[in-house]
């Protein structure tokens, strides 16, 4: 048993808070859902238009983060650029890992696959970290490492695509590898690609996770 207690403060999805969401149906039989996560400043309308691209026909889950900063939502509160209260990321990660939970049993489906950028990249890799049922595999963009020291966890071969920029003046080239090092100890399947491009995302950002999502199929539910 893990003897973290970041890990150890899960709640039960039926007391799971709800967010304010959009929630899309399958439209083609066999794809796995995708959970979307908004960066900073983004919403739950944000990657609605990037997941039908990216995954045709999938089911899309996408909420809206609960944390404001200086009036613009984010899924967990930071004390400055990259450096996370980690304190209120567990909560957070257990909360919105609680909320899957709950729309999965509402709509009768499988894990889903998150695609998230930034910040929303960030508690994605958290949830796979610390409430590795929760997703089936992970798409993280412009990810940093959401922890200082890690918790242990066990994710073996869990599919993740970590998509990152070389000229990305917020995430360290270092601190993406360390997070990539991380998912990689925990036993996951990870596939890290440096972009020549910033923060922003850019067209090789999408053919490369179509490219990556195309490959999955959807688990049991």
């Amino acid at each position: 048993m893990n003897a973290d207690p970041r890990v150890a403060a899960s709640h039960a999805a039926i007391s799971a808070p709800s967010f304010i969401h959009r929630y899309v149906p399958a439209s083609a039989p066999g794809r796995p859902p995708i959970l979307l996560l908004h960066g900073t400043g983004g919403s739950e309308d944000d990657l609605l238009g990037l997941g039908e691209r990216v995954a045709p026909g999938s089911a899309l889950i996408s909420p809206r983060g609960k944390v404001r900063e200086g009036g613009a939502n984010r899924f967990f509160r930071r004390f400055a650029e990259g450096l996370f209260d980690e304190e209120d990321l567990v909560a957070r990660t257990h909360e919105l890992a609680d909320f899957v939970s709950a729309i999965r049993a509402q709509e009768g489906l499988p894990a889903p696959v998150a695609v998230g950028f930034s910040n929303g990249a960030n508690i994605a890799a958290s949830m796979l970290l610390l409430r590795p049922e929760a997703l089936a595999g992970a798409v993280l963009l412009r990810a940093m490492s959401p922890f200082r020291n890690p918790p242990a966890a066990t994710i073996p071969g869990t599919p993740v695509l970590l998509l990152s920029g070389d000229a990305d003046p917020i995430v360290p080239a270092e601190n993406a590898a360390r997070l990539a090092a991380t998912l990689k100890q925990a036993g996951a399947e990870v596939a890290h690609q440096v972009l020549p491009t910033g923060h922003g995302l850019s067209s090789p950002d999408l053919s490369l996770t179509h490219r990556f999502l195309v490959g999955l199929s959807a688990p049991a539910a």
